[in-house]
């Protein structure tokens, strides 16, 4: 923070309560580390309560452990779809019916009711429709029909706004699908529409203090989009916009909301935005309905942050890497991404300044999705990584905004560098070494692996991961944070379900002096 940033008043040993959509790593260990960098105690559900890939997770269970932890907890940031129906991936495969997830929503208000000082934040995902024709994270049946529910999902959005000309096209798309298939599909999303109805009911009772209802891997027309203009509505007319927010946006908002839990008292964090071209405002992205500096304004108001009028100003620098013109999925892309309309070199100069004048500097780089620019890593071999407030690069663009706001945003409250120093360092291995470098390499490596189940060539995959990144992590660590005063243990590198999409890097980070025993495999 610069001297010129508002005092931070001293930050007390808050507890919070985070039910997230999964175990990966992204949407568990990074919103604990954030909690734990900044002095939190950050409970979360038994293994038992979470779901495991498309298998859901035991609700009764997870309902039992909130009601056992609220008297003592400050705030709960919670998934709805966890909750109330396994999780974000279950909830998009479950058959439950609509009155057994309310009854689940209900036990919010009982833990309000138990501890009326709670804070709840609360968000939901509204059902995606999935670009991939992926049978595992959709209905497994869509693995033969992804690609006529998503020319339905279109036409039906496209007519709903457009009127009788779009007829025609949304006939044609309803009868290439069998009947059944597509009442099943669209029941599945009236149901988690329906329950996302409900908790905005819940907000305006007051029982909820903040919730998002976000949209997974959108796009300009689509149910998805068709659904977030009835939750507008919905909020028009209760008056709760000053407590809600619906953007593009999933797996990291469980680090939007902790922030949000982390500054409670405080004044809105200030960010300052340095984008890697002056039109990078401007920039398409692939799996969201808006441009890069939309995309950017929805992520600070989620995290209860605000622009700066200067970098002086500023508590932290978002430097949002993005595509010259549009994110493409292959790289390198001349096309769209590594045009003219950006210069990476005076970008990485910029963001080395901002640090060496002591700001806080958090990084996302969304110019590829799932995985860092290449280009720009190599280009950060002459930074000082170890200096930056954070970093990430995974997934979709809202998916890196996300986390890196609440990495900026949070730098100010920072008391363990140690835990801050692990997640930090844990983003760069992730979304730099393994998504842009490693992950090829072990694909190259299989014999035609799908992807979306390894099957038996997990065991060989993981083999591989190990053999190739570790060398490379403890090379990171060496060249950039060895001087620190730290010391990194690691576990073995593995994934985290039986695809190459996301890995685990177990790692831990103590003071030298201190030690620590070996990580367990």
């Amino acid at each position: 923070m610069t001297e010129s940033a508002a005092p931070v008043p001293p930050l007390g040993s808050p507890h919070i309560l985070l039910v997230p959509p999964d175990t990966r790593p992204p949407t568990l260990a990074l919103p604990a580390g954030l909690g734990r960098m900044c002095g939190a105690q950050v409970s979360v559900p038994p293994e038992g309560a979470l779901p495991s890939f498309f298998t859901p997770g035991d609700t009764a269970l997870l309902a039992e452990w909130l009601r056992s932890l609220t008297p003592a907890a400050d705030s709960l940031v919670v998934c709805l779809e966890t909750l109330c129906l396994g999780g974000m991936i279950p909830a998009r495969r479950v058959s439950d019916a609509l009155d057994v997830a309310l009854a689940r929503l209900a036990t919010l208000r009982e833990l309000k009711a138990l501890n009326p000082s709670l804070r709840i934040l609360a968000f939901g995902v509204v059902v995606r429709v999935a670009h991939d024709n992926d049978p595992h994270e959709e209905k497994p049946y869509y693995g033969e029909w992804g690609t006529g529910l998503r020319a339905y999902s279109t036409a039906f959005d496209r007519h709903a706004r457009h009127g009788p000309p779009e007829w025609p096209a949304l006939e044609q798309a309803r009868a290439a699908l069998p009947e059944a298939i597509l009442a099943d599909w669209l029941g599945t999303r009236e149901r988690n529409r329906a329950l996302h109805l409900a908790a905005l009911g819940l907000l305006h009772e007051g029982v909820l203090e903040h919730l998002c209802l976000t949209l997974d891997d959108t796009s300009e027309y689509g149910l998805a989009a068709y659904d977030r203009r009835l939750l507008e509505a919905r909020a028009d007319e209760l008056g709760v916009w000053a407590r809600f927010d619906t953007y593009p946006g999933a797996d990291e908002v469980p680090c939007a909301l902790l922030t949000r839990a982390l500054r409670h008292g405080r004044p809105p964090a200030r960010a300052w935005v340095r984008y890697s071209g002056t039109l990078g405002a401007g920039a398409g992205m692939i799996y969201e309905d808006r441009p890069a500096g939309e995309l950017v304004r929805a992520h600070l108001r989620a995290a209860g942050c605000v622009p700066a009028d200067s970098p002086e100003q500023a508590d932290f620098v978002l430097a949002v890497n993005t595509p010259g013109r549009r994110q493409a999925n292959v790289q390198p892309d001349l096309a769209t991404v590594d045009t003219p309309d950006r210069h990476l070199p005076a970008f990485v100069d910029d963001l080395t300044r901002d640090l060496q004048q002591g700001r806080a500097v958090s990084l996302a780089d969304i110019a590829y999705p799932n995985g860092a620019e290449r280009r720009l890593w190599t280009l950060l071999g002459r930074v000082p990584l170890a200096q930056l407030a954070g970093y990430s690069a995974w997934n979709t663009a809202g998916n890196t905004l996300g986390s890196a706001v609440a990495f900026g945003a949070l730098a100010p409250l920072v008391r363990n560098r140690a835990v801050q120093v692990e997640t930090v360092f844990a983003r760069l291995v992730d979304d730099g070494l393994y998504q842009a470098w490693t992950r090829p390499e072990v694909r190259a490596r299989l014999n035609g692996p799908s992807p979306y189940d390894l099957g038996p060539q997990r065991a060989e995959a993981e083999t591989v991961l190990q053999d190739l990144i570790t060398p490379q992590i403890r090379a990171l660590w060496e060249t950039h944070f060895a001087d620190l005063g730290l010391q990194l243990d690691l576990g073995r590198p593995h994934l985290a379900w039986p695809r190459l999409f996301t890995g685990v890097f177990p790692l831990r980070v103590t003071p030298a002096e201190e030690g620590a025993p070996p990580l367990g495999i």
